[in-house]
């Protein structure tokens, strides 16, 4: 096992557990959720190759619910590794709810004592924040990857307005991450260490206002701040608003995310 002392963890299985603990069921993905989910599953779409034949893990994530996606896009067998009982169980419920095929693994990432087929495709969505090594977290998602696989990274974007936003009403929230690693800024000696090729990488989503689903304190400020987001959310939510959630920079997009190519065999 990954030594654990030579980085640090913002979040532990207890609080995945409340997290996931009640979660509606079933769960799955549509472009027609929200625009960022739309340009979530266009990443995908567009530069993450399937076919019936692949196996496709996802490292968190509890319910699956971007797995179902894919799987009913391509015919993909599909996995979740997680690391909270609870959200296993949500996993494993959602894919029966579904009728989805789905092999659900308990374990932590870095055990390397868990064993998984060779992937085709292994990703994780707001994952790598929650560590302050974004290279050691990329090592446990590439021993399960195959040589030639693709490796997707995704996480929040905490700088600009949204790291004012989640300090001044979500603070509690934002002990949960690390910024330095939600930055692709970070991921580059990674990149380079593990000779991966950048397919796409960059900033989706635009702003979106619905990220801050948490107002700590009762401050008659920041509750107002809140439903003003709020507000503001539901029409940069609209069809019409695509081509304002199509800009995308540091200072106020919603999300980051690198979908890499593994070098091949050796």
């Amino acid at each position: 096992m990954t030594d654990s002392a030579t980085f640090q963890r913002f979040t532990d299985p207890a609080l995945w557990d409340a997290y996931w603990q009640g979660m509606e069921l079933p769960a799955e993905v549509s472009k027609s959720d929200s625009l960022l989910v739309e340009a979530l599953t266009d990443v995908f779409d567009q530069h993450v190759p399937l076919t019936s034949g692949n196996n496709v893990l996802e490292i968190g994530g509890s319910s699956g619910r971007y797995l179902v996606y894919l799987q009913r896009r391509s015919g993909c067998t599909v996995h979740v590794l997680e690391s909270s009982p609870v959200g296993c169980e949500a996993a494993r419920r959602n894919f029966e709810l579904l009728g989805v095929s789905g092999e659900v693994t308990y374990g932590d990432m870095f055990d390397d004592a868990i064993v998984l087929p060779p992937m085709d495709v292994v990703y994780s969505l707001g994952l790598i924040e929650h560590f302050d090594d974004p290279a050691t977290v990329a090592a446990a998602h590439l021993r399960f990857l195959k040589p030639g696989g693709t490796l997707v990274i995704g996480a929040p974007n905490l700088a600009g307005i949204n790291r004012l936003l989640f300090t001044r009403l979500s603070p509690s929230v934002y002990e949960w991450h690390d910024a330095r690693s939600a930055d692709p800024a970070s991921w580059v000696p990674f990149e380079r260490d593990n000779r991966l090729e950048p397919v796409f990488k960059g900033y989706i989503g635009g702003f979106d206002p619905t990220l801050f689903w948490r107002v700590d304190r009762d401050r008659k400020t920041d509750v107002a701040i809140a439903l003003t987001l709020k507000q503001l959310g539901g029409l940069l939510n609209r069809p019409s608003a695509r081509v304002v959630r199509r800009a995308n920079r540091r200072a106020w997009s919603a999300y980051a995310i690198a979908v890499y190519r593994a070098p091949g065999q050796t």
